[in-house]
């Protein structure tokens, strides 16, 4: 099992740039992280940083898959079930981004606006040869999603909750409460400027695709 090594987030991000752009193809990337690690920052960065190498790369914030207030409600506000459970629409994000992307060489940038609580209005997207998307949110992996490569912005408990506002405090126990898998690269996050990484991808291909 490899260690974690300290790393600048310059070269993080060019580790994570380095590993994605061998990926043949379309293919897509989950960089799983609380909203409090602000993944989607990390993957624009990345995605910054392929294409700077001539690679097309996009990025899917998790937020913009949200289920209507409606649902994600209907139960309670603020319980730890309800966001782990109902808050996200994992099924719409495979449908609509992963398995069109890899079907049909397009895909949707957003599905609901979660502010308005009303259809984004996104307009379907045709991918350019090679492109790669990286999607950006809380409690990605262990959802049975197909991803290419994935990331993991993990942060322990007091570093949660030291950077989580009161607001979203009840999220806490359900990212504590939900069964993820091991990612390709784990990331050590507490502290975004000095962090530390554990890559898998160096011991080589660990999935049949």
């Amino acid at each position: 099992m490899p260690r974690f090594t300290a790393i600048s987030p310059g070269a993080l991000a060019e580790l994570v740039a380095d590993r994605a752009i061998s990926l043949p193809g379309h293919a897509v990337i989950a960089v799983d992280g609380a909203d409090a690690a602000d993944p989607v920052t990390f993957a624009r960065t990345v995605a910054d940083l392929l294409r700077a190498g001539g690679r097309p790369a996009e990025v899917v914030a998790l937020h913009d898959f949200v289920r209507p207030a409606s649902v994600r409600l209907e139960y309670d506000r603020s319980g730890e079930y309800t966001y782990r459970t109902a808050w996200f629409d994992y099924a719409a994000l495979d449908r609509e981004v992963l398995q069109a992307l890899r079907q049909h060489g397009r895909w949707l940038p957003a599905l609901w606006n979660e502010h308005t609580d009303r259809s984004a209005r996104a307009r379907i997207r045709t991918a350019a040869p090679g492109t790669l998307l990286l999607i950006a949110g809380p409690m990605l992996l262990g959802r049975n999603l197909d991803f290419d490569l994935t990331i993991s912005l993990h942060m322990s408990e007091p570093a949660l909750r030291r950077r989580t506002s009161p607001d979203a405090a009840f999220t806490i126990e359900a990212l504590r409460e939900h069964n993820s898998e091991a990612p390709d690269i784990l990331i050590a996050w507490d502290h975004p400027d000095r962090p530390a990484v554990r890559d898998r991808t160096r011991q080589g291909p660990h999935r049949d695709r």
